[in-house]
């Protein structure tokens, strides 16, 4: 079985979508090459190839189009050849909704190991990757910009052959073609090169024919401009793709160059990129935090707003997840690291919106495709404008050929090939920033066109985690009592029902007394002594059995039960005290992010595998339609029938369950905090895991969409208008000229508007 390797070359000096066609084509036509990929905006070509395959030639061959090349380390080999999956989601999991039940299965408070509740931790398999020492040249200011030096070289040339020609009329000719010189001899050259790696249509082929075409029928000043006009047009470009490249780079930056590493006591100053896997780092106040990793000693607010777009800062405290970049606020926090530096989130996700921008959307495919039959076609007609005029009709040659090139520069592609890839680039690079992760532009225009949104309830529109909702006491015992006997059994209990007795029992500042031999009554509840009282807090129909429940009371909990409440009661010294009721409550914004989907034409429903009570009970509070009690196997067979009526279908769930559903969906959309799951699997990701955050990424898409629209218009509007102009009479190569590099300028500046772009869930 062959084993086949991909090898990522940085690509220096790449700013349009035209410069990666000739690049694509020139690696494809190098043997052993199976497949290239090529991302303006991350300026990297990814090449998948056999073992036989000379790197080093292909790295001369793409030098020889102007452009330089840096081998990445981290390739990948892979046995045979290897496959595209359609869908990202490949988990499973098993469905996390609850039963409502407080059961306590396995709530052994001997040491609290409740069986049954281990939780997987995610892996990830991601490699780390390696980047070439030093700053690149795309990095230089852009005055000193590997475009930019040709440019100013072009204009100091062409302002002194027009002194030249002022002061020596008789050298003015002769300053003009030195001025040509200057600027077209890169051009042409490059030109050449492509041609011979097999695109013989660039846009430096048509500059190239234009240019001399001027030279012979003696329009020299203006071949001058116009090559100078070229090369201005090209850096404008170049800029604005660093522009768009520094959006998403920024992030890398974020990260801290230095950590304060704990080790036997003695704290050390480290590189944040030596950090293992198990460090403890010491982060002071102020300070960025060098690594993904869980809070093991401290209290502090974070700011996580560089990494997540979270508005306030966070508490943290023992147990949390931080995440590298962010910025810790008033207290000392001791960290665990628990991602080495290249593989945390900040890393994963520039990795991913990298990879994400390799990967073309459907329009810019249809428009590379427009584009190798347009060129040719404009070479063609302005052929023809030059020609078939004086030999058909004994028109002026000198005055046809002048239109044939005016039509020739009108109809470099330059506008149309980039209106796509920079909006798609700056639309991806603006999500990322805001925690919304879409891989590809694919993606990127099918979120946009979705009609129906399939969500899964628990951690997707609720919290994950069940909340104390109501405490109340029977008879005359008060609501305090009741849960600060509860809070005894359940003290020092992992358990998420216990957790939630216990965060409420600290929020009211009730006083917990001490509890003596608390162990779990296996699918009943737990028992204890508190106070010198036998006390039980368990299910309804356990406490039953130990107490009598009157009338009035059960109807209280039968009513709680309704609105899709899990009931457990406390029963001290065989007589029943107490109810305390929970669920799993939507989030804050949940409600806000439906009604904004809805508004937008998007209709939302809810599957969840939980019982049909509580499910009705959480859609009524969101306005949502409910499907309740489903399999996973229910879920994707909804989501198959729902596409079936015509609906274009997005699927949202934590990234772990669903996986079927995500797989049938047109768009699968992971929820989560910056896990490995919520970053790898599904086509989409939002990062903190609002729902408001679903609506923002339709409405990027949408817009998006919307200025890929309004840059076709432009960048074709401006030819059009000039190609009539051009035919007759009104406007000669100058306006061409200013034409395409002002739609160029143009487009790329409409497309830079996204990097503005900031949603609204703030």
């Amino acid at each position: 079985m062959s084993t086949v390797s991909k090898t990522r070359f940085r690509v220096d000096g790449m700013d349009c979508a035209a410069c990666a066609t000739k690049i694509d084509t020139t690696a494809r036509r190098v043997p052993g090459v199976q497949d290239v990929s090529v991302s303006v905006t991350g300026r990297s070509l990814s090449v998948t190839h056999g073992p036989d395959v000379d790197l080093d030639a292909l790295a001369r061959k793409i030098a020889g189009l102007g452009y330089a090349t840096t081998r990445l380390a981290g390739a990948a080999a892979t046995p045979g050849t290897p496959e595209d999956p359609a869908h990202g989601p490949a988990s499973t999991g098993r469905d996390h909704d609850h039963d409502g039940a407080h059961a306590h299965v396995g709530h052994e408070h001997g040491g609290h190991d409740h069986a049954g509740h281990d939780h997987d931790a995610p892996t990830s398999d991601a490699a780390p990757r390696s980047h070439p020492d030093g700053p690149s040249p795309n990095d230089a200011p852009w005055w000193w910009s590997p475009k930019a030096r040709p440019t100013i070289a072009s204009g100091v040339a062409l302002a002194a052959a027009y002194g030249i020609g002022h002061a020596v009329p008789k050298l003015e000719v002769w300053a003009f073609l030195a001025a040509i010189a200057v600027g077209l001899v890169p051009i042409a050259r490059r030109a050449l090169m492509a041609a011979l790696a097999g695109t013989p249509f660039s846009i430096e082929m048509l500059m190239t024919i234009a240019a001399i075409g001027a030279i012979v029928i003696g329009a020299t000043e203006e071949a001058a401009t116009v090559v100078f006009l070229f090369l201005v047009g090209e850096l404008l470009e170049g800029v604005a793709a660093s522009r768009a490249r520094a959006g998403i780079q920024g992030l890398a930056a974020l990260v801290p160059k230095t950590a304060r590493l704990e080790r036997g006591g003695v704290i050390e100053e480290v590189a944040a990129e030596s950090l293992a896997v198990g460090a403890i780092v010491v982060v002071r106040p102020g300070d960025r935090i060098p690594a993904d990793g869980a809070v093991t000693e401290g209290e502090s607010a974070v700011d996580e707003a560089p990494v997540t777009g979270e508005s306030m800062p966070k508490s943290k405290t023992v147990g949390d997840t931080v995440f590298a970049g962010a910025v810790n606020g008033d207290g000392v926090l001791r960290i665990r690291v628990s991602a080495a530096a290249a593989d945390n989130t900040i890393a994963r996700v520039v990795k991913l919106v990298e990879e994400a921008q390799e990967s073309k959307a459907p329009t810019e495919r249809f428009i590379d495709r427009f584009s190798r039959w347009y060129t040719p076609g404009v070479v063609i007609v302005a052929a023809l404008v030059a020609l078939a005029p004086p030999l058909a009709f004994g028109g002026d040659w000198s005055a046809w050929t002048y239109k044939g090139l005016a039509i020739l520069l009108i109809g470099c592609p330059c506008a149309l090939v980039i209106s796509t890839p920079a909006a798609i680039a700056a639309g991806l690079s603006a999500g990322a920033r805001r925690g919304l992760l879409m891989k590809g532009g694919a993606i990127l225009e099918t979120v946009g066109r979705i009609t129906a949104i399939a969500f899964d309830k628990t951690g997707t529109l609720t919290e994950g985690r069940p909340r104390v909702t109501d405490v109340i006491g029977f008879g005359g015992e008060t609501p305090d009592t009741v849960l600060s006997l509860a809070a005894a059994l359940e003290a020092g209990s992992s358990h998420p029902l216990a957790l939630a007795v216990l965060t409420e029992a600290a929020a009211r500042t009730v006083v917990i007394a001490a509890s003596a031999g608390s162990a779990a009554v296996p699918g009943k509840g737990v028992e204890g002594v508190v106070g010198g009282d036998a006390v039980f807090f368990g299910s309804v129909a356990s406490a039953g059995g130990l107490a009598p429940i009157g009338a009035i009371d059960a109807e209280r909990i039968a009513a709680l039960s309704a609105g899709g409440k899990s009931v457990s009661v406390v029963v001290r010294s065989g007589e029943a005290i107490g109810a305390i009721a929970m669920r799993d409550e939507p989030r804050a914004d949940a409600r806000r992010g439906l009604d904004a989907l809805k508004a937008a034409g998007v209709k939302p429903v809810m599957l969840t595998g939980d019982n049909r009570a509580t499910a009705e009970a959480v859609a009524t509070l969101l306005g949502i339609t409910p499907r309740a009690e489903l399999m996973p196997s229910d879920k994707q067979d909804i989501v198959r029938e729902m596409q079936r009526q015509g609906e274009i279908v997005a699927k949202v769930g934590d990234g772990i369950n669903d996986a079927p559903a995500l797989a049938a969906a047109d768009v699968g959309i992971a929820m989560g905090g910056g896990t490995d799951v919520a970053l790898e699997t599904a086509d989409a990701a939002v990062l903190h895991g609002r729902v408001m955050d679903i609506a923002d990424m339709v409405a990027l898409s949408r817009r998006v969409m919307a200025n890929i629209r309004q840059n076709i218009a432009v960048a074709l509007g401006l030819k059009a208008v000039f190609l009539v102009t051009t035919i007759t009479g009104l406007t000669g190569l100058w306006p061409a000229i200013l034409a395409d590099t002002g739609a160029t300028v143009l487009v790329t500046a409409n497309a830079m508007r996204l990097l503005r772009w900031k949603g609204t869930a703030l």
